[in-house]
């Protein structure tokens, strides 16, 4: 290329551009003849930048390192026996923690807030020395726990936990006619805000009880089957809860309030709903929608997973949150998100948004759960692009690739998805988003509905109750597809980046020449080019091809509703 064509490069498309040009295949255009690059569906409106992440802190590293004393010991159970005073605000009792021991050793890690009180730890009746630092607890024994062998110990706490975060963590409230209202919400914040445990998400135990008193004009909604409850003596009822099923220490939840409660079957299934009194007939007409969204991912997934703790969905006054088994609802009981239409196509105000895409959760993030938070899209990329079934299968495909794309404008694409692992980081938002339209990407990579869809089955099936890396994902996805999907997954998770299309025309020679632009090595995606409805397939490499084509620049389209990539034409 001439001088005074890289200078023309230079001044019509910026320096950007005049680096990719200087790659151009010798028979594409320059960058001069061309006028300039167009972008797919950019953002709405400007937005405000993620900006960075947070700076990792002693406490972040405590909670989210799997380290010597949390890898030396596998959780069995939690028995949650405490008493909530509404008055008082406060939280006491204990938490019976049993775990199986997988090398010797004499000190195990759990956690506590440090604005909550170690009352007392013991193993039998020996009470137990133990180091507190930034919420990490440090528990010492006086003789050698050894492998294999399993034991329990009770840990007593009490204090005032705190409100804070984004759903408050735990709060002490009051519903609309001055009773208390007593809720949890700490995915972000960590469990031990409010109760001793291993706070971290590789390992979750088995099974768990929860017992909670509470003054007796009131009642507690739990986690999992209703065992019960009894009256105290002393004002105060406790209800019991067991927990059938493995449980991540974030969705264990609390509920306390003047709940009325009314119900369904599903088959097999027991729905279990609960509102204040004042709004129960809100409710039931809105909980209704339950039903169909649980058919409709059991059809793509299977059963819903917990079906020995039953379905509940439960009023809450914060938005909304996907406890295992006891999903909370405060979407206002109307459709759409908090009564604005979710992704801006006309598709959200067919449906409640919160009891869509929480009660999602039940498959992704509570059944097949990540193992560390950097790899938290499992849990809300899998959920987004859930929303996008449940929206094919109630109105089609039509309106599930509209809904999908309406999530473009929500994306910032300023930072990878996964985070550095084992700090316990704070994935960006475009966890949601960018998961749910990169998996609608691989389903047109697959190209194929008929192995799509036993794939997303069989993915389930193979990873239900366990706790997962993208490693996993992408191993099982690629042996399943027989294709090497971990270039396209690493673009999308590992990098901030989306992949460009770039496309140089040769309106003399009618050609055009393309190719990816991106950060992965030996990336290799076909995609869908030409003419709506007469599209070509083609997978462009990091290096440039040339095909020929009658189409001009303007009428050359890319299928960027079904897949998520930004296009650059020159």
């Amino acid at each position: 290329m001439s001088l005074r064509a890289l200078l023309a490069s230079f001044l019509v498309l910026g320096s950007s551009a005049f680096a990719r040009a200087q790659n151009a295949p010798a028979n594409a255009p320059s960058a001069a003849a061309s006028s300039g690059q167009t972008a797919a569906m950019p953002p709405a409106k400007p937005r405000k930048s993620e900006g960075p992440p947070a700076p990792v802190t002693r406490a972040d590293i405590l909670r989210g390192m799997y380290g010597p004393y949390r890898a030396n010991n596998d959780l069995i159970s939690y028995h949650l026996d405490i008493r909530v005073d509404p008055d008082k605000q406060t939280v006491s009792g204990k938490n019976t923690i049993t775990f199986r021991m997988l090398s010797d050793g004499n000190r195990i890690q759990l956690d506590l807030h440090q604005a909550m009180n170690v009352d007392k730890i013991l193993l039998g009746t020996t009470e137990l020395k133990y180091e507190r630092d930034s919420g990490a607890v440090f528990i010492d024994f006086p003789e050698t726990l050894h492998q294999g062998a399993t034991y329990s110990i009770d840990f007593y706490y009490s204090g005032h936990p705190l409100k804070t975060g984004r759903f408050g963590g735990f709060v002490f409230d009051k519903d609309p006619t001055g009773k208390p209202w007593i809720y949890t919400s700490c995915e972000d914040e960590g469990a031990s805000l409010w109760w001793p445990n291993k706070d971290q998400w590789r390992d979750e135990v088995e099974n768990m009880e929860i017992s909670v008193a509470v003054p007796n004009n009131l009642v507690d909604i739990s986690n999992g089957r209703m065992l019960g409850h009894k009256d105290l003596g002393d004002g105060y009822t406790r209800w019991d809860w067991v927990v059938h099923y493995p449980i991540n220490n974030y969705d264990v939840a609390l509920n306390i309030g003047d709940y009325q409660h009314f119900g369904e079957r599903l088959g097999g299934l027991t729905l279990d709903f609960y509102a204040l009194p004042g709004d129960l007939e809100k409710a039931q007409k809105q909980f209704a929608q339950s039903g169909e969204m649980l058919n409709a991912y059991a059809h793509y997934f299977g059963p819903y997973p917990f079906i020995e703790d039953g379905y509940k969905l439960i009023e809450v006054p914060y938005s909304g949150m996907e406890h295992q088994s006891a999903v909370a609802y405060g979407n206002h009981f109307e459709n759409g998100y908090l009564g604005k239409d979710w992704t801006g196509v006309g598709i959200s105000p067919k449906f409640d948004f919160i009891i869509i895409h929480e009660s999602g959760h039940e498959w992704f993030g509570n059944a097949v759960s990540a193992a560390d938070r950097s790899d938290m899209w499992i849990h809300e990329g899998w959920t987004t692009y859930l929303e996008a079934l449940y929206v094919e299968y109630r109105w089609g495909r039509d309106d599930a690739i509209r809904y999908i794309n309406g999530m473009k404008p929500k994306i910032f694409n300023e930072r990878p998805i996964i985070t550095e692992r084992g700090v316990n980081g704070n994935p960006t938002e475009d966890q949601y988003f960018k998961g749910a339209l990169m998996l609608n990407t691989l389903r047109s990579v697959v190209d194929n509905d008929d192995k799509w869809w036993p794939l997303l089955y069989n993915f389930f099936q193979e990873f239900k109750y366990h706790n997962i890396m993208t490693e996993d994902v992408v191993t099982y996805f690629n042996h399943e597809t027989g294709m090497n999907l971990t270039p396209i997954f690493n673009q999308y998770l590992r990098h901030a980046d989306i992949p460009t299309l770039e496309l140089f025309f040769d309106p003399s020679q009618g050609t055009v020449s393309y190719k990816w632009r991106v950060d992965e090595a030996d990336f290799a995606m076909p995609i869908l080019v030409g003419e709506k409805g007469k599209w070509q397939r083609i997978t462009p490499t990091e290096q440039w091809q040339t095909m020929k084509t009658s189409l001009t620049k303007d009428q050359f389209d890319v299928a960027t509703d079904l897949f998520y990539v930004n296009v650059a034409k020159y």
